[in-house]
């Protein structure tokens, strides 16, 4: 049987998922700074949380594409405690953030065209675009004092280009957009005809930025879709609700609005239950926000404090988002480190290639585990790797 190019052929596991694999069933206790899943970090939820998913509204199927009225109004009035003010009909529900990407690049693109994303970042992107037929061209974040757009890099687009993508804060460099890099993409997006993807998710979580500037679809002057959902800002990835403010011009939102209802109505995937549930969960999920981003602040606080002992590896500065970057000194491939701290120490963190880093030698640690699992997990990183140099 042939598959279609949508899907790799081959697909390996890497050695790091090996190493962790057989650790596991030895029934090896690991300490991992690598996760991203609040419901595993031994965080605070109410017991009732979603207690409004039962609600017997949700046994009545009656769908719109965009997604429920209530829901949609909902979401648009929770935005305004960062002070953006959002239309309701703006707003369009999916099931998650990469279902939204699957949807704006076939809304955006035609098979081969391009979407600009950039790098470092999250490892989907990639994916994201293949599956829907279409190329992901980096474009390059460099660090000086903090992580800023390269231009050059944007203005290298290929012809055929129809999306820049922008993850705000970024995973993993936790960069937010700021507001000269946002004039600047919306000139070059109005120039050149392409819309504007700003991934939002981690907006909720500022953590070294002073006042950092979201919500870009609200007050862009260009086609601007800004994504957030229920996984990072309520902690409840499992719930599978994503949303999408369509910003920019007025014909262009309609025509936008248009398209993504016409594929949404291909699919319908959000369930019923969860957009029914959406203004209680909205409001319920505040406490765990809360929670997250004491902890998120904790960690990186004491990150900090044991990155002072160590004078070979610099923490970089996070401006937001639930992640540690780690400069260590590059004496071996970041592989061969993170196989060897696993195995020597029971410590998992990510190398920086898993994030695309365009040169070595960084390591990316998750700063959700429980602060005691952290401190001790993070010191045992740094010694080990000032001590392999």
């Amino acid at each position: 049987m042939t598959f279609s190019n949508r899907v790799p052929r081959g697909i390996a596991v890497n050695a790091l998922t090996q190493a962790l694999a057989a650790l596991r069933d030895r029934g090896v206790a690991i300490a991992d700074l690598t996760t991203s899943n609040p419901t595993r970090a031994e965080l605070p939820y109410p017991d009732d949380l979603l207690g409004p998913l039962a609600e017997p509204a949700g046994l009545r199927y009656d769908p719109d594409p965009l997604g429920l009225s209530s829901a949609r109004e909902a979401i648009a009035s929770d935005m305004a405690r960062r002070g953006a003010h959002v239309a309701p009909d703006r707003v369009v529900l999916a099931a998650s953030t990469s279902e939204t990407y699957g949807w704006l690049f076939k809304l955006l693109c035609d098979p081969g065209d391009t979407v600009l994303v950039p790098r470092p970042s999250y490892p989907l992107f990639e994916h994201l675009a293949r599956a829907e037929g279409v190329r992901a061209q980096s474009y390059d974040l460099r660090f000086h004092g903090r992580w800023d757009i390269d231009l050059a890099s944007v203005d290298a687009a290929p012809p055929g280009t129809k999306a820049l993508v922008v993850v705000s804060p970024n995973n993993p460099t936790g960069s937010y957009l700021s507001a000269v890099e946002a004039d600047t993409l919306f000139a070059v997006c109005e120039r050149r005809g392409w819309a504007l993807v700003v991934d939002e998710v981690f907006a909720d979580f500022p953590l070294e930025a002073e006042s950092p500037v979201t919500d870009w679809a609200s007050r862009a002057p260009v086609l601007t879709f800004s994504l957030g959902g229920a996984s990072k800002s309520l902690g409840l990835p499992q719930v599978k609700l994503g949303w999408t403010v369509v910003g920019g011009p007025e014909q262009a939102c309609r025509e936008a609005l248009g398209g993504l209802e016409y594929l949404a109505d291909t699919y319908l995937s959000v369930s019923t239950p969860v957009q029914v549930a959406a203004p209680a969960l909205l409001s319920r999920g505040a406490q765990v926000r809360r929670a997250i981003h004491d902890r998120v602040r904790e960690n990186l606080s004491h990150a900090r404090r044991l990155a002072a002992a160590y004078p070979a590896c610099t923490l970089l500065p996070a401006e937001g988002g639930w992640t540690g970057v780690v400069r260590v000194p590059a004496v071996r491939s970041e592989e061969s480190l993170v196989l060897k701290l696993l195995e020597d120490e029971r410590v998992l963190v990510h190398p920086g290639y898993f994030f695309d880093f365009d040169h070595e030698a960084y390591l990316i640690v998750s700063l959700l585990p429980p602060p005691m699992v952290f401190q001790d997990a993070f010191e045992r990183t740094l010694r080990f790797a000032c001590r392999v140099s």
